[in-house]
């Protein structure tokens, strides 16, 4: 068998909304060599999001078209994909969220990796149960969040639901702003932190507050990513990345 010339380990496809302008820099970062990756974009346009109703017509419009991505991703024959979006992989807890990515994965033919699942896997390595969430969406949304966390035995602590404006004002927060809000939900009472949200910019913060807090710090990309390159049995560590999930 024939083998791609830069991605003769694997070829990875990435969907994400085409108004997320962090997941693709953040998987690009964290690829080791002989693995590709190669972005297909849902078409989403940059919906005002100011109330409950108008996440559900975000989620609703990213769902929509999600399938014409895949199929776009698909002809250029990838190993894996990689869900570059979350939310819709937390809606209605673990179990429906497990049944969207089990046909996901049967409709396109190879195996999935999607941000929900990547989170769970990253603090049970770390046997994190008391976790602070950190999530840029709305209410509705956090509550999904919530539930699927619960659904896999975790006990969400604490929860903080940015509100972003935008699908495009997702990216624009800060890392200072989101490292006050770490500190502000840091106490002895959690073990971990999770980030959800791929335009969300925190894993080099992430890393960074590790090592200062001395907790597992979850970002959702990082995560992500991670999970595919295990789940197709790529074991290098992320030298010069910080404390990714695993002990070097």
């Amino acid at each position: 068998m024939s083998r791609d010339a830069l991605g003769w380990r694997r070829k990875f496809a990435v969907v994400a909304p085409s108004t997320n302008t962090i997941v693709q820099p953040d998987m690009d970062d964290l690829r080791v060599e002989g693995v590709t990756n190669h972005y297909g974009r849902i078409h989403v346009p940059n919906m005002k999001v100011r109330n409950d109703k108008e996440f559900v017509d975000l989620v609703e419009a990213i769902g929509a078209t999600l399938y014409e991505a895949v199929d776009r991703c698909m002809t250029c024959e990838p190993d894996y994909l990689i869900m570059g979006m979350s939310a819709l992989m937390f809606w209605d807890g673990r179990d429906a969220s497990e049944k969207r990515m089990n046909q996901l994965a049967e409709h396109c033919g190879v195996g999935v990796s999607a941000g929900s699942f990547a989170c769970e896997a990253a603090l049970n390595l770390h046997g994190a149960k008391r976790i602070a969430v950190i999530s840029p969406y709305f209410p509705v949304s956090d509550k999904n969040v919530t539930l699927f966390f619960q659904d896999c035995g975790f006990d969400v602590a604490k929860f903080r639901g940015l509100k972003c404006g935008s699908p495009v004002a997702i990216a624009h927060v800060q890392p200072e702003e989101l490292r006050q809000v770490v500190l502000e939900m840091d106490d002895d009472s959690i073990d971990a932190f999770v980030q959800v949200g791929t335009n969300l910019s925190m894993v080099k913060l992430c890393n960074d507050m590790a090592v200062e807090l001395g907790k597992p710090m979850v970002p959702i990309n990082a995560a992500t990513y991670w999970h595919a390159l295990r789940a197709n049995g790529i074991m290098d560590q992320f030298t010069g990345h910080g404390p990714l999930f695993e002990h070097h």
